[in-house]
């Protein structure tokens, strides 16, 4: 049995590791985000549907990956599944600077992740070590401060992928990928050192299904109106506006750095507003900018858009990872994360797949126009599930028993 003070040095010493994990990681991701629109689109001159393709296919390996980390997690263990998840987008990097070939392209965008799912601080390159590490994370951090730590983590992950994102100014694009190999490859080693209690169970029926469904319907949606926009977002500015990968690169950084500091603020939103309000005023106003972004056809004002925009979209985001950890029970919640997440990128490679389909016609409003209309009732839906006390005599329930 260890001794209290083993336990927190075992804690500090876990937070720190995958700390220096998420920071090498972050970095290429921001590196890899910008220079791989740029490098599909000018350098191999293919388009939007193209990108749009590998987006979609990286996507649904990212869900199937993030399943199979989930369910590895609970039954075998968080250190071992997190270690063989994080060398995933070294390899994928090494793997696209090999080749000009989309047949090793589009693999490599399958293994690390490429789906450009969520902004740089949501974690969209290399997103199947999401769940474990989210999962890993909740282990570690006391149950009263999760929303804290997740939040701490996320803002950590921002700042560090929007100066990765700079520092691809000082690279040639294909070289970015060797580069981003060696960054990513640095905070793998560390992960053996690694000690996290682990809660092991056994593949079966999940008691807390009914909440876990409930957090997979409004992820689906939220993975779809993801889909529509996010990827294309910096492919928007270098086929409407043709901006140079330099300033492509200062954008994505000034986009970052203020969707990690709105992240730092979730534990005082959530203080103010709860888990519901705090979804649907941020969400809800960034709905609103992204619905008006393919209108305005002016330069400073679309970057003002890409800059806020993704703030507004993630500054919930640990509140709702938070939320999710507390209401399922500890041996489920590798999957609770795994499905969650399937659910998401499942529906994002269809938002994206037919995003792409309308950019590469010229249609670059409808997907934002589409994004509107599924945000809204995404956020109804969020209000009709969370809002009620009902559901917290269904999480006890839930908990208890096994629903049959």
């Amino acid at each position: 049995m260890k001794s209290e003070s083993q336990v927190q040095k075992d804690r500090r010493n876990g937070i720190l590791l995958i700390a220096a994990s998420r920071i090498t990681r972050s970095i290429a991701a921001g590196m890899i985000n910008v220079a791989f629109p740029y490098y599909i689109l000018t350098q191999l001159h293919y388009g939007a549907f193209v990108i749009g393709l590998i987006y979609v296919s990286a996507t649904v390996a990212t869900a199937a990956f993030g399943y199979l980390s989930g369910v590895t997690t609970d039954v075998w263990g968080k250190r071992g599944t997190l270690i063989i998840a994080s060398a995933l987008l070294p390899v994928s990097a090494i793997m696209v600077y090999m080749s000009t070939s989309l047949w090793m392209i589009v693999p490599a965008a399958m293994v690390g992740g490429y789906s450009a799912t969520g902004s740089l601080s949501g974690g969209g390159i290399g997103g199947a070590v999401q769940p474990i590490q989210s999962a890993v994370l909740a282990g570690l951090a006391p149950n009263e401060q999760r929303t804290k730590y997740f939040s701490f983590f996320t803002f950590l992950s921002g700042v560090t992928a929007a100066l990765g994102a700079l520092l691809s100014k000082a690279f040639d694009v294909r070289d970015i990928f060797l580069v981003s190999a060696i960054i990513s490859a640095v905070g793998v080693p560390g992960l053996w050192y690694l000690k996290v209690a682990d809660a092991r169970g056994k593949i079966g029926r999940l008691r807390t299904k009914s909440t876990i469904g409930k957090f997979t319907l409004t992820g689906m949606l939220n993975g779809f109106s993801q889909g529509l926009v996010v990827p294309f977002l910096i492919p928007f500015f270098v086929l409407v506006y043709n901006v140079p990968k330099s300033q492509m690169s200062e954008y994505a950084f000034a986009s970052g750095i203020l969707g990690s500091f709105a992240i730092l603020g979730a534990p005082m939103l959530e203080r103010t507003f709860g888990f519901v309000k705090s979804i649907v005023v941020t969400r809800g106003l960034g709905t609103v900018l992204f619905v008006v972004f393919p209108i305005i056809r002016f330069l400073p004002l679309s970057v003002l858009i890409y800059v806020i925009g993704p703030a507004l979209r993630v500054a919930a985001l640990p509140i709702q990872q938070s939320e999710l950890t507390k209401r399922v029970d500890e041996d489920e919640m590798g999957r609770a994360l795994g499905i969650n997440q399937v659910a998401r990128l499942a529906a994002s490679s269809t938002g994206t797949g037919l995003a792409g389909y309308l950019m590469d016609t010229a249609f670059f409003e409808l997907p934002f126009f589409a994004y509107g209309a599924i945000m809204a009732a995404n956020l109804y839906l969020y209000i009709k599930f969370f809002s009620t006390a009902k559901l917290d005599s269904e999480i006890d329930s839930d908990s208890g028993s096994e629903i049959k």
